[in-house]
């Protein structure tokens, strides 16, 4: 398989269309406080995509509510965010592509899933799916994407220029920057304007994915 020996994939966007799913929860949690508010969560959000849940709720309370959140405070709206959205990002569809090239190219590379998700909850979705034996490792927050980027690398003795990760948010894209990997952006509606000026290798899906990474990525 051309170089690439791992891919690391986000996961809202990349393996399911569950983007949209995560915005309308953080609206609803925020409308409470006015449609104003409401709105400048969804904007930073969108703007923001892949990083924690808990760290959005740290910024949203004290930026705009001007409150600090306690440990406690952001578990309690973590768990609120949860109940919202974990059944509908399992029944969310497939990015078109992704369920099957993950399949065809379990044999050729090491796949790994890295998200802002928390570790539990993608734990259970990924099992939930049928996924679980098609990667190596599933990686949640609370530790960040350049960090369990650099632990994959240790754990696994893998080279970075062996290293494809497929995402579609700047948390993504800087975690692959950062660490000197190939980059794939799966490009949506909601990434088209933050990428606009970024010049990376683009695909609205992740049908023949093979194909892509055996012919773009050089």
């Amino acid at each position: 398989m051309n170089k690439i020996k791992a891919i690391f994939y986000d996961f809202d966007g990349v393996i399911k269309e569950s983007t949209s799913v995560k915005t309308e929860a953080f609206y609803k949690l925020y409308l409470p406080f006015g449609k104003a508010i409401a709105d400048k969560v969804v904007a930073h959000h969108l703007q923001n995509g892949g990083v924690s849940r808990f760290e959005k709720f740290k910024i949203y309370h004290k930026n705009f509510l001007g409150q600090e959140l306690s440990e406690e405070e952001i578990v309690v709206w973590a768990e609120k965010f949860s109940t919202l959205v974990l059944k509908s990002v399992i029944e969310s569809p497939y990015v078109d592509g992704a369920k099957e090239s993950i399949k065809f190219l379990n044999d050729a590379v090491q796949q790994f899933i890295i998200t802002g998700t928390p570790q539990d909850e993608i734990n259970y979705i990924v099992k939930e799916l049928g996924l679980s034996n098609y990667f190596i490792k599933v990686a949640g927050s609370p530790k960040n994407k350049i960090k369990w980027s650099a632990e994959l690398l240790e754990e696994f003795n893998l080279r970075k220029e062996n290293v494809l990760f497929i995402g579609d948010a700047l948390t993504d894209y800087e975690a692959a920057k950062h660490h000197g990997f190939y980059f794939l952006l799966r490009s949506h509606e909601e990434n088209l304007v933050i990428f606009n000026e970024i010049n990376v290798l683009k695909v609205k899906n992740l049908v023949d994915l093979a194909t892509v990474i055996n012919q773009d990525i050089k």
